[in-house]
Parts: structure tokens; C-alpha cells; sequence
């Protein structure tokens, strides 16, 4: 799927269902960059492996996390709702391979449980750093960070 439309759609409509303060470019670049490097917004199963949805959620991983983190549970069980999932880590996790606004606002929280800042645009190794330590990548493959995270760069800065 093109990143503009990817912006537009996915993320776009699950920013529009999340409180306001959790949009800003800095989060829009950090979920592109991120669908970007575990899946180039082509794959919604891993392949190969049992991750879901575009930004490869793992079920007792980052679904779990989210529904469950005090920071971002009450936004996962109200995003289920909107999204007429049951706020369970199975129905949550099923859900993600198709509903691509579920998977776009779960990637927005489990950012969100971080307690630190979302960095800077521009800012590539300190993307990269909060990429690894929120998503914990089984094989993280840092030589495709640099350039995925431009294409997100750009798309965010450059954008109508």
C-alpha cells in the first residue's frame, strides 16, 4: 500500500478514534517508519511467522502489552469498541490481519506506552532506539532503518 494513502487512511482514522494529544508528525513519522521496516505495508501475516497486521503484532507480545500497559489500555478497549472487537488479546490479535485501523492504533499505543518522548523528526538513531525498545524485532535489520525511516520523513514533512 502507497504511504499517502497508508497516512491518509489507516492512520488518519485510528488517530481520529485516539485522544488528540497522540497525533503529531513526530508520531505519524514513528508509524510509518515502523509499518515500513516490519512490512513494508504489503504483508498483514508474517511470513514465515505468527506477527499480525502492518506493523506485525505478536499476540502474547505487543497485543497483550497494549491491552494491558495502564497507559494505553482504557484507548485499546475503547479503539475495540469503535472497531466492534472484543478488547481480548485473541480477538484483538485476529482482528489486526484485516482491520488495518485497529492495526494503525495499536501501533499508536504501544508508542504510546513508552514514557519517553517520541523523537524528533530527523532524528534516525533515536527513531531507531525507540523502534527496538518498544518492538523488541526478533532480527533487527538496522542497515534498512536509515532509508525506510526517509521515505516516512518525507512523506510527513512533504505532504500536502
Amino acid at each position: 500500500m502507497p504511504l499517502d494513502e497508508v497516512r491518509r487512511g489507516p492512520i488518519a482514522a485510528a488517530l481520529s478514534l485516539l485522544p488528540d494529544r497522540m497525533a503529531s508528525p513526530e508520531a505519524e513519522v514513528m508509524m510509518l517508519a515502523i509499518g515500513l521496516q516490519e512490512s513494508r505495508f504489503e504483508h498483514r501475516h508474517q511470513i514465515g511467522g505468527p506477527a499480525h497486521g502492518f506493523w506485525q503484532f505478536e499476540l502474547g507480545g505487543g497485543v497483550r502489552g497494549v491491552l494491558t500497559h495502564s497507559s494505553s489500555r482504557d484507548y485499546a478497549r475503547g479503539l475495540c469498541a469503535a472497531r466492534g472487537v472484543a478488547p481480548s488479546a485473541s480477538a484483538a490479535f485476529a482482528a489486526l490481519e484485516y482491520d488495518d485501523i485497529l492495526a494503525a492504533g495499536f501501533a499508536r499505543l504501544l508508542l504510546w506506552t513508552d514514557p519517553r518522548p517520541l523523537p524528533a523528526i530527523g532524528e534516525v538513531q533515536e527513531a531507531w532506539r525507540y523502534y527496538i525498545r518498544n518492538w523488541r524485532p526478533g532480527r533487527p535489520h538496522e542497515k534498512t532503518w536509515a532509508p525506510l525511516y526517509a521515505e516516512a520523513m518525507e512523506e510527513v514533512t512533504h505532504a500536502d
